[in-house]
């Protein structure tokens, strides 16, 4: 449109220009030469990206053509820019693979009720890791990290720590029929361990160290992504620096009063290992499972399913549940106690 368009040649008269006839492109960019990665880490709003074959990380933000997609340590996406890992550089986020696996948990919160909390995507193994001692080891943690791990489709490993103050037989001979159990003593994944050992808590070795634990679990981890989850104080870092030594995770001791460990990492990092990942991630002090039904749960206590097939049709498995088979089997009380202790923070269905 032009001026004589409105019936003026006044120069002071302003004219906006118009939309134009020409359609607007639906066409997108298909980032079909975006060079793919594997997020490490992320730090508000800045993403860490490992390229395979190149040494040097790339820094990078997300595109805007990914909308509100979230994402986390583990995500394979396609970078776009200066992608050589250079200082003050940075690249673009484009693309996002689906995931394969996504580990989360649920907490609550007081003025909006219960959130979940994405871990890590892209999981092959979850390595859940107790001490045997200093922290005192929680069945109930453990039980909840399993549930987790199979509702995602993901293969639980247990690790034991600190076994040099506490044997661990009661945790191995309750979870080794479950899932692989490795039983690590202090030093043979922590090269320079406390010397101070918490006032009643006796050792029970001081044979020299054997490596061979280690060793096993390094094969388990060979080209596998693993997430390591566990409690503050377990030794999640320390035993990341043992298998990766360059990671350099920052560790802490165990407060001698409160018997609880202190958080030393703040969020999810991923280390390249032998063909795979290990991923560490910060310590919790809760692990919900509102993201998990009544079936899901149960799934997550094979044992328990196994037997639970024969209940009768419509059996809830509760407490109060008639003819519960769970409730044949006294060589399972301890777990049917779990699994209905978890089972009751879901609820009943109307």
């Amino acid at each position: 449109m032009t001026r004589r368009d409105i019936g003026t040649d006044d120069p002071r008269v302003r004219v906006r220009p118009g939309k134009g006839t020409r359609p607007r492109t639906k066409k997108r960019p298909s980032f079909e030469d975006a060079i793919p990665g594997l997020v490490t880490a992320v730090d508000r709003g800045r993403f860490t990206v490992a390229i395979k074959g190149q040494t040097a990380s790339v820094q990078a933000v997300k595109a805007r053509a990914l909308g509100r997609k979230g994402i986390i340590v583990g995500d394979r996406v396609g970078l776009e820019g200066d992608t050589s890992g250079t200082p003050d550089t940075l690249a673009r986020i484009v693309t996002l693979q689906e995931r394969t696996t996504v580990l989360r948990r649920s907490f609550d919160e007081s003025e909006t009720g219960t959130k979940e909390k994405l871990i890590v995507a892209n999981a092959t193994q979850m390595l859940i890791v107790v001490a045997a001692a200093n922290p005192e080891p929680k069945t109930g943690m453990i039980d909840r990290a399993m549930v987790t791990a199979l509702d995602a489709g993901v293969k639980p490993l247990l690790v034991i720590t600190k076994t040099d103050l506490d044997a661990g037989e009661g945790l191995t001979r309750e979870y080794e029929k479950l899932l692989p159990v490795y039983l690590l003593r202090r030093e043979d994944y922590d090269a320079t361990p406390s010397s101070t050992v918490p006032t009643g808590v006796p050792a029970t070795t001081t044979t020299p160290p054997d490596p061979s634990p280690l060793v096993a679990l390094k094969a388990a981890l060979e080209d596998e992504v693993t997430v390591l989850l566990g409690h503050s104080g377990v030794g999640k870092s320390t035993l990341i620096n043992a298998l990766v030594p360059s990671a350099q995770r920052v560790t802490g001791q165990v407060n001698t009063v409160t018997g609880k460990g202190r958080h030393t990492s703040s969020s999810a990092v991923a280390f390249s290992y032998r063909g795979g990942w290990v991923i560490d991630t910060p310590g919790v002090r809760s692990f919900g499972l509102a993201h998990i039904d009544a079936d899901g749960l149960l799934a997550g206590f094979t044992e328990l399913a196994t037997i639970a097939k024969d209940c009768p049709r419509g059996c809830t498995h509760r407490e109060d549940a008639p003819d519960c088979l769970l409730d044949s089997h006294p060589e399972c009380r301890a777990r049917v106690a779990s699994f209905r202790h978890l089972l009751a923070e879901i609820p009943k269905p109307y």
